[in-house]
């Protein structure tokens, strides 16, 4: 049987591009390709899962539809498209040309009209429609022969028929969906609804009246409050289904030959996929599509050599091609812009990097003088005792075990607290928790920790799941993972530091990401317990105390903040007098708490909805912190607003030491998108610099530490970490204090913290 596979684009697309939203994917060319890759490989996903053997996708066109001109305010409340879709829809229909992919695209209709059109006309042809689409309006046209499938927020898709469409929303016709929408709005749409009736009460009316004309006839059998909303808003019912109904009637015909799945023509589409460097979508073109590499600039000797003539033309397969791979490249142009991809079939500027004192000065002085430092401490690994390692796993199973049971214990039932679907039947149906809990997809309640979060404090057994979750991860992740990542000739873990990856300038590590290790926890500690120096040696820690803290006072030039460090003040306990208005003796723990959550959320742009849900108070208390934490600091809403307008300006912001981060989404129409780049335009100065200034005191005490027999071993952010021999301990601690705490001058002192232990625990 013919199997048709219809695509609403502009919902994929947006899907896609937020996807990406935290970290973007950029090419080597500075361009934000997350949009189209987005969509290119969710596309790719449907047709293996689907196996249509007809396509096409639909687009809204420009300018206004139906809709629109009966209703003014149809859609008006939508931010506008972010810039970097506007710029990715055109890229989107020339691969989907060069895939002989059918668009269809009808003036005044939105692409949900004419998939809906579609799809009637092609199963009454006998054919199978699959609708993908997150959109839940899709509902109303399941039925014989039709499908929706929808994307699930933890990957894939689920295929709705009648049957699951029905049990999702209570109803008894899939039809019935327009009337739930046209009771109850639709805020995405901004169609009124009646107000004053949510889903639930939607679904009771629909359940007894079947349809809201039918129910507009009866109101005489509601009551009170009900039936005052519903009378009274009877016309604004009528005019929300006629706007929530998916037209059929669109002038588009079922075209099998036109829609036929076709081999793509990868003469378009390889240059496509080159051009964007989607290298990993390349793989799968046929060894007759060559694939030409990006266009170049030629390096001085072979302009002078003029060996590929002239140079706009060339394309180069990247067997023909010099690959610009060295380290001193990468590194290059990472500088530059360490968002986007090293593309190593391109010389990056160097002429751009010498222009620029400051990045040149990093370039220098802080990043090739770092690549030996790495080199000499992947080579010297870490050493993890295994036997601690598996008593920690023994230990921490049981006591896994003994959980668990206390679970089933507080639940009054044994269930399989691992799968989400009966924790939430455990919490939600038996123990009745929240009234208003929500079935998700497949009739699902959520149990996400962030849900459990916000129940925490509803029942014991709450907490007791979301520590069970924090357990088995621990177990899982790392205590079980750590022991196969142990070199056996060395007995050491060899883990990979990232130089170019972050777009702040920290480094990452990987295989293992030992960056990541959850040690800050008491069961997490365990891991610090199990790093142990060579026979002999101790290990040392040193860790920069509040650095972050200490560049925002810097920077901002807060006389209030500055002199609290200055004085060696508790800078939570001192924040917390001046926004309370006392004296730091008479601050209390939990003032103290709720000036410290402050004090890093400044940092991070933290909202008062975001400040609320961590110290678990009201949005308007959160609100009042926030208010009065910038009138005792106003200098910093100085330096915040300050940052924000530079980048406006700029196009980037910079550390103290010039390293830039881009942000072109900070111009952008769309508030979303826009609050991202305005976090990053406060976070990433601050953090760029902690991680320059880190860096600089690597290469310092890597150039000292010729002097011993003490190694480097491992970073972790603002942390180094040593093996010293017993003999040597008071010498390079002395050392390594002295050069990070006098790597660079600020307003106020850097400090850190440094400690000496026969473990890494000990020694923190």
């Amino acid at each position: 049987m013919n199997k048709l596979l219809l695509i609403d684009a502009y919902a994929m697309i947006y899907r896609a591009y937020y996807a990406f939203i935290r970290v973007p994917r950029m090419n080597s060319k500075g361009e934000n390709t997350s949009a189209i890759y987005g969509f290119v490989t969710t596309l790719e996903d449907l047709l293996k899962r689907v196996r249509p053997t007809h396509i096409a996708v639909a687009f809204d066109p420009h300018g206004p539809t139906f809709r629109h001109e009966a209703y003014a305010e149809y859609k008006a409340q939508r931010e506008e498209t972010p810039e970097d879709i506007r710029r990715s829809v055109p890229i989107i229909q020339d691969i989907l040309k060069a895939m002989n992919i059918t668009v269809l695209e009808v003036q005044g209709f939105e692409a949900d009209d004419v998939i809906g059109t579609m799809a009637k006309k092609a199963a009454a042809a006998g054919v199978e429609v699959f609708m993908a689409t997150p959109d839940k309006d899709y509902g109303q046209l399941v039925g014989e022969r039709i499908w929706q499938y929808r994307p699930r927020h933890t990957g894939g898709f689920e295929q709705m028929g009648p049957a699951e469409v029905c049990a999702k929303y209570g109803i008894a016709r899939t039809e019935q969906v327009i009337d739930l929408l046209a009771l109850m709005g639709d805020a995405s749409d901004n169609i009124p609804g009646c107000k004053g009736v949510g889903e639930k009460t939607a679904v009771q009316l629909i359940q007894q009246f079947d349809s809201v004309e039918n129910l507009l006839e009866h109101t005489n059998e509601l009551k009170g409050a009900l039936q005052q909303k519903v009378v009274s808003q009877a016309q604004e019912i009528r005019f929300s289904k006629f706007l929530a109904t998916i037209r059929t009637d669109v002038p588009v015909e079922w075209n099998e030959q036109q829609m036929q799945l076709r081999d793509k023509d990868w003469a378009q589409l390889a240059p496509l996929y080159t051009q964007l460097e989607f290298n990993s979508l390349l793989k799968s073109a046929p060894a007759e599509a060559s694939r030409p590499a990006p266009a170049r600039k030629a390096a001085p000797q072979e302009q002078t050599l003029s060996l590929f003539g002239d140079e706009s033309s060339a394309e180069l397969t990247p067997a023909q091609a010099p690959q610009y791979d060295t380290i001193e490249n990468r590194l290059c142009a990472y500088l530059l812009n360490p968002e986007v991809s090293f593309n190593p079939y391109r010389e990056p500027d160097w002429d751009a990097l010498k222009a620029d004192s400051a990045l040149w000065t990093l370039y220098n002085e802080v990043e090739l003088p770092l690549v030996p430092v790495l080199r000499d401490m992947e080579k010297a690994g870490v050493r993890f005792d295994v036997a601690i390692l598996k008593q920690a796993e023994k230990d921490l199973t049981a006591e896994l075990e003994t959980l668990e049971q206390e679970i089933y214990t507080l639940a009054g039932t044994s269930f399989n607290i691992n799968s989400p679907a009966q924790v939430g039947e455990v919490l939600f149906d038996t123990l009745h928790l929240d009234p208003k809990a929500k079935r998700g997809r497949k009739g699902k309640y959520s149990t996400s920790e962030e849900v459990l979060q916000a129940l925490k404090d509803t029942h014991p057994v709450v907490g007791k799941i979301l520590e069970q979750r924090e357990l088995k991860k621990l177990i899982s992740t790392y205590v079980v993972t750590l022991p196969s990542y142990i070199n056996p000739q060395t007995g050491k873990i060899h883990t990979t530091y990232n130089q170019t990856v972050t777009a702040t300038g920290r480094l990452s590590s990987s295989n293992p990401n030992l960056q990541n290790l959850p040690i800050r926890s008491e069961r997490g500690q365990l891991i610090r317990r199990a790093v142990i120096p060579d026979e002999g040696c101790l290990i040392l820690s040193a860790d920069y105390s509040q650095i972050e803290l200490r560049l925002l006072a810097h920077m901002s030039q807060d006389p209030h903040l500055i002199e609290a460090f200055r004085s060696g003040q508790d800078i939570h306990a001192a924040t917390a007098a001046k926004i309370f208005g006392k004296t730091v003796q008479d601050v209390t723990r939990d003032e103290r708490r709720r000036a410290k959550t402050a004090n890093f959320g400044i940092i991070y742009g933290i909202s008062a909805f975001g400040l609320a849900q961590q110290l678990d108070c009201s949005r308007q208390e959160a609100k009042e912190l926030i208010d009065s934490y910038f009138a005792a600091f106003p200098r910093v809403i100085d330096f915040i607003e300050s940052q924000k307008q530079y980048a406006r300006e700029h196009g980037c912001v910079e550390t103290l030491f010039g390293r830039k981060r881009y942000l072109p989404d900070i111009l952008s129409h769309n508030s979303v998108v826009r609050s991202f780049a305005e976090r990053n335009a406060v976070n990433a100065p601050i953090q760029g610099t902690a991680a320059d200034i880190i860096k600089m005191a690597m290469v310092s005490i890597h150039r000292r530490l010729s002097e011993f027999h003490a190694q480097m071993i491992m970073q972790v952010h603002d942390e180094l970490n040593f093996n010293v021999p017993q003999a040597e301990v008071q010498a390079v601690k002395q050392m390594v204090v002295e050069e990070m705490q006098n790597v660079v001058h600020l307003s106020v002192p850097l400090i850190a913290d440094c400690g000496v232990g026969h473990n890494w625990l000990e020694a923190h």
